[in-house]
């Protein structure tokens, strides 16, 4: 009914001997996907951009993948809609200043940062003394991986060679500061997850995109004290990567996606980020559907773990590559708040203000997101920040499945697999 539809996989080109990969269930559609020419003529001369006129339309059909990293730098609160095309440059060279300065730091520390290399293999101790074990070295998690070779190999043993050289040179006017102990022992972990993270895509055969990604991911945990580097945030910066050319623009719409969800990955001695969202949904299934929630209970899953992964990365493993960023930029459309840039930048000590201001805004309901204009209503002025969207999402799916889930889920495997099998 809406005309001929444009496969969307051929933007995201996967490896020909990757015969297993999903094929994406999202179609670019004329007239209901956001187009080039409607996105383009959604600014003023000046560069001001009205986003309600074009929320409604990502929410039903998405964004076309060739404007898909400049639409995502206003979901995520890179700009605000309201200001110039002037002012977005300003923003945008302070903010590419801004990260070179910390690559910088990071480099001075440890010169593989911004080499085009990366480590998979740890280089110091936890009391910060240099690796020199060579069994360390050889064992770089490579090997089996069908996309290396034993020139890449040698590479890698050559880069583990030099960094166990450059720790102790560090070390050698006395102990590592707490700070870079701590930053240095994420960076393996980094590496083998950027090694892990979609490499199935024809994007990641390239050496330099592997390495921008663990540049990008080291520079976070670096500037992130609090959160560090976690598994699972490769998977959330590698689309960011592949969208935006310039390597600080990527870094900047991760680090704004961060700031929705690096409450997800705070974790005390007591508890997971994630477990309030866990607890709240097997609330909504028990309600939902008390029959299903009293079958997952009783298969082990009353804890909702199952779901940890979904509601982590965002759905990123349970959906094909091209159909999971259809669903964040939908869910962001559906969760816009105009005030997002100015409640970042204020928290916000790296980020320049911008040259307009918040104040005498007038914004009326049409410039949030449905499900946000939602949360305005029923939202007390005492009461807790709402809910992502994706918890919802995540009850709905297995009400959705209800009737499978109690006739064919057999164990927490099967429930994921249930859920979201086509």
């Amino acid at each position: 009914m809406w005309g001929s539809a444009e496969p969307a996989d051929s933007y995201y080109e996967v490896r020909p001997e990757c015969t297993d990969v999903p094929k994406t269930r999202f179609k670019i559609r004329a007239g209901k996907t956001l187009s080039v020419r409607k996105w383009q003529s959604s600014f003023t001369p000046e560069g001001y951009l009205d986003l309600s006129k074009i929320l409604g339309r990502i929410q039903r059909g998405g964004i076309h993948p060739s404007i898909r990293g400049e639409v995502w730098e206003f979901l995520l609160g890179c700009y605000d809609p309201k200001s110039t095309f002037d002012e977005r440059d300003q923003i945008r060279q302070r903010r590419r200043t801004q990260y070179t300065t910390w690559k910088e730091e990071c480099r001075q520390i440890f010169p593989i940062i911004g080499s085009g290399k990366f480590i998979t293999s740890p280089v110091i101790t936890e009391d910060g003394q240099p690796i020199q074990d060579p069994l360390v070295m050889l064992e770089t998690g490579q090997s089996k991986d069908p996309a290396s070779s034993g020139d890449n190999a040698n590479n890698q043993l050559s880069v583990n060679a030099s960094s166990t050289e450059i720790v102790k040179e560090l070390t050698s006017n006395g102990p590592l500061d707490k700070k870079v102990i701590q930053w240095m022992l994420t960076l393996h972990q980094i590496g083998l997850d950027v090694h892990r993270t979609d490499r199935t895509l024809v994007f990641y055969e390239k050496q330099e995109n592997l390495s921008k990604l663990w540049d990008i991911l080291a520079v976070y945990a670096w500037i992130d004290t609090d959160v560090g580097y976690c598994q699972g945030m490769s998977d959330l910066c590698s689309p960011m990567i592949m969208l935006l050319e310039d390597e600080a623009d990527a870094f900047w719409c991760f680090e704004r996606l961060m700031r929705r969800l690096r409450g997800n990955f705070r974790c005390t001695d007591s508890s997971v980020g994630v477990e309030t969202q866990l607890t709240t949904l097997a609330s909504i299934t028990q309600v939902l559907d008390p029959k299903l929630h009293k079958h997952l209970d009783a298969l082990g899953g009353g804890d909702y773990l199952f779901a940890f992964r979904m509601l982590m990365v965002l759905f990123r493993r349970e959906f094909s590559f091209c159909d999971s960023l259809y669903l964040w930029e939908m869910m962001w459309a559906l969760e816009y708040d105009p005030d997002l840039f100015f409640i970042y930048e204020e928290d916000s000590s790296a980020c320049d203000k911008s040259e307009g201001s918040n104040k005498g805004r007038v914004k009326s309901a049409r410039h949030y997101g449905k499900f946000e204009r939602e949360n305005m209503k029923n939202r007390g002025p005492n009461s807790e920040a709402p809910l992502p969207i994706s918890v919802f999402l995540v009850a709905s799916v297995l009400k959705d499945k209800s009737t499978k889930l109690l006739t064919e889920a057999r164990g927490l495997d099967d429930v994921v697999k249930v859920s979201f099998r086509n």
